[in-house]
């Protein structure tokens, strides 16, 4: 809508209602917001081909020695030949949780009750220490994982 702008609220504001010193943020805000929307594509560019490019060599350097490489996943470091330099590609598997983290948190939590029945409350302190979330309400999967340890 012209001559408005949108607030936080959803709110339609008509802009000669809105501060200048409002409007000079906005603006300082959305300038930076576009320069790092910019960085961000030229990164996403650069990670595809740096990865292309670390890939082809792999494949030429076994190759080369007659090898063969397995899957994709694995790390692997390249080094400049003076050893100033190092490029290193490292692939994690990334674990999500769904709705069913809380399914089975309450399988888990019926188990040990059954299993602990007149133990030390401590063992269900450890399992619902693994299904705290952070700040960003995520759950740390590392430790809902190192349940199946115990």
């Amino acid at each position: 809508m012209d001559g408005y702008k949108e607030n936080a609220q959803g709110a339609w504001v008509p802009i000669e209602k809105i501060k200048d010193i409002d409007l000079l943020r906005d603006e300082v805000v959305m300038e930076l917001i576009e320069k790092a929307r910019e960085l961000n594509q030229l990164m996403c560019h650069f990670k595809a081909s740096a990865l292309t490019d670390v890939e082809t060599f792999i494949l030429l350097s076994a190759e080369k020695y007659g090898a063969k490489i397995g899957g994709k996943k694995g790390n692997v470091s390249l080094r400049s030949f003076d050893g100033k330099y190092r490029v290193q590609v490292a692939v994690a598997d990334r674990i999500v949780f769904d709705e069913r983290l809380q399914v089975a948190k309450e399988l888990i939590d019926n188990c040990i009750n059954r299993w602990s029945d007149g133990a030390n409350k401590n063992l269900q302190a450890i399992v619902n220490d693994a299904f705290q979330v952070d700040k960003e309400g995520r759950i740390n999967t590392a430790r809902v994982l190192g349940l199946r340890r115990l």
